[in-house]
């Protein structure tokens, strides 16, 4: 049975780097997905940052679960080579940082195209991605609009690459491309390594706490929990939060009710995408 262990985009909780790490702590998250620090995007940190951070985290008894990159997440039809350049750095950085796994994506592809027809470079620039990760895991999310955002093409990528690029398994991305979450877990459990846990409805595409959507995350997570070995479950909130003065006071006074999963900041977004998975867990335990 897997051993969970429990991470975050802490970023959605709070800009601050410290307040990334008061808010996980608080919740008893000793992990993150580092992705944005203080407004500024993992993949711009120069080696000399990245071992301040790393100094923090050890201070706060933080880990980093995977570096939350963005190579990848471009059109397939732009300029790949500086792509690969800031990739290589950021894996040093993931070196630094102590992290073993990198998420990474499979190119947007244009929604009057056929994906298959890009399927040989999207594979030869992963690859690149492969070849220069010197140790580093590259895990591949099924981000929506992607050539990998569905489940057979998320397989195509794992079988070109014989297990040596592994997934990343986000409920909420399959059900707004319009997929059974349960087929396509079916289609990939044996190539994933962790999941992203966030939620959505169909209808609207809303994303939502876990549990509270179509993504059938408590099966999902019942059936990840088979797995040999520690594995990460990641909580990604992308929950609605009100903005703006007035209408936080509209919504006090009546007038404008909060919808059920909007909340009053980010550090509430936060915690109620917590507490959801928490639930979860406490159920199928």
């Amino acid at each position: 049975m897997a051993k969970f262990m429990l991470s975050s985009f802490a970023d959605e909780a709070a800009k601050p780097f410290s307040e990334q790490i008061r808010i996980s702590l608080k919740n008893g998250i000793t992990y993150m997905e580092i992705r944005t620090i203080d407004g500024k995007n993992i993949s711009a940190h120069t080696a000399g940052e990245c071992k301040e951070l790393k100094k923090i985290l050890d201070e706060n008894g933080m880990g980093i679960s995977a570096i939350g990159s963005p190579y990848g997440k471009i059109n397939v039809h732009e300029d790949f080579a500086p792509h690969l350049e800031a990739f290589k750095r950021t894996v040093e950085c993931a070196h630094i940082l102590g992290a073993k796994q990198m998420r990474i994506f499979s190119f947007y592809i244009d929604e009057n195209k056929v994906p298959e027809d890009y399927e040989d470079l999207v594979l030869e620039r992963l690859e690149q991605f492969l070849i220069n990760a010197c140790g580093i895991l590259c895990v591949h999310e099924n981000e929506k609009g992607i050539f990998g955002d569905d489940a057979s093409r998320s397989k195509k990528i794992a079988d070109a690459f014989d297990g040596k690029i592994k997934l990343v398994f986000d409920p909420a991305n399959f059900v707004q491309c319009g997929q059974d979450t349960l087929k396509a877990y079916d289609i990939l459990e044996n190539d994933i390594e962790y999941l992203h846990v966030k939620d959505s409805l169909a209808a609207s595409k809303a994303v939502v706490p876990a549990g509270r959507g179509d993504g059938n995350v408590k099966e999902i997570l019942r059936r990840f929990s088979r797995k040999e070995g520690e594995r990460f479950l990641v909580v990604e909130p992308h929950l609605k939060v009100f903005s703006g003065f007035e209408a936080l006071e509209s919504a006090v006074s009546g007038s404008a009710p909060l919808q059920e999963f909007s909340f009053r900041s980010n550090e509430e977004a936060f915690d109620a995408a917590v507490e959801a998975l928490k639930s979860i867990l406490r159920d199928i335990a």
